[in-house]
């Protein structure tokens, strides 16, 4: 047997390093399996709005079965209320969960100095920057979404279950509730508010790579000391406008009001025909660029 017959075939065996590398997806991967609030905290709140919905309709036998005044139209209406609630409650925290995830995303693996080993890895800023900033553009919704959905699925089977043991008509009452309706308007809504809020997460990512101290405190105070200073010094409110419509506006751009209990309609036409989205995702490649760059040149704090 000759020496070359000893060694493995580089067609048929190739070493693991020759195998494709993703660093974008294994720094995502990371992302999320170090910040498990992520998904603990939806988990949490989407708990609670369960456990406390067994806890009401225990006592009251189903939430809607003693309303016989309303018509089939009105009792639907009524039963959607916890439904939207489970979904207001975990987007919610989801938005929260964001926030502070991006104000901690850069600033934290500087304070414990994870960033010298990071840079060690063959994974560029530009890369690891990305990979923060699909948390709340992508993750997050994703698991809102989720977790939103499997909530809703026990209330309705539990809300069902006690509908039944009181002899309220069910089949009149289900065939009013837009369960498709509430999950399409529910995946719009993520989606819309990742695109509206990409400027806010890239302000507090931004922010998160620049501070040494207290970055909290340094994405606030700019936009206050702003908002003051125009309306002493100009006494006009263009600023304030302009931040509380961004903070606050995601939801009427997104949907078109169907009027009192009803589901709203979702309204991408008037969504992506609004400048400020467009606006909006110009300023947030800005501040990506500038939180990458900072990256790149900070020190561990």
């Amino acid at each position: 047997m000759s020496l070359a017959d000893t060694l493995p075939n580089p067609e048929v065996a190739k070493p693991a390093s020759d195998a494709p590398v993703r660093p974008f997806y294994w720094r995502l991967r990371c992302e999320i399996w170090d910040n498990r609030s992520l998904y603990v905290a939806p988990l949490i709140t989407g708990g609670l709005i369960v456990f406390g919905f067994i806890i009401g309709t225990s006592r009251s036998s189903g939430h809607v079965s003693g309303d016989f005044n309303l018509d089939a139209g009105g009792r639907a209406a009524l039963s959607m209320m916890p439904y939207a609630g489970a979904a207001l409650a975990v987007s919610a925290t989801g938005l929260i969960v964001a926030a502070f995830y991006c104000l901690g995303a850069l600033y934290n693996e500087r304070r414990d100095r994870s960033v010298l080993f990071w840079k060690s890895m063959p994974v560029s800023d530009l890369t690891t920057v990305l990979a923060k900033v699909a948390i709340p553009l992508v993750v997050l919704p994703v698991i809102v979404f989720v977790i939103t959905v499997a909530a809703q699925f026990l209330l309705m089977v539990i809300d069902t279950a006690a509908l039944a043991g009181s002899g309220s008509p069910l089949a009149a009452l289900w065939s009013h509730w837009p369960l498709g309706r509430m999950t399409l308007g529910l995946a719009w809504a993520l989606i819309a508010f990742s695109l509206w809020y990409a400027p806010v997460w890239a302000w507090l990512l931004l922010v998160s790579a620049w501070a040494r101290r207290a970055p909290f405190l340094w994405a606030v105070l700019p936009p206050l000391g702003l908002m003051l200073l125009e309306q002493v010094a100009l006494g006009t409110h263009a600023v304030s406008r302009f931040i509380g419509g961004r903070v606050g506006g995601a939801f009427n751009n997104a949907f078109a009001d169907a009027g009192r209990n009803q589901v709203p309609n979702p309204d991408p036409a008037s969504f992506f025909s609004d400048p400020g989205v467009y606006i909006g995702l110009v300023i947030a490649a800005i501040l990506i660029a500038g939180a990458v760059w900072l990256r790149r040149s900070r020190e561990p704090t």
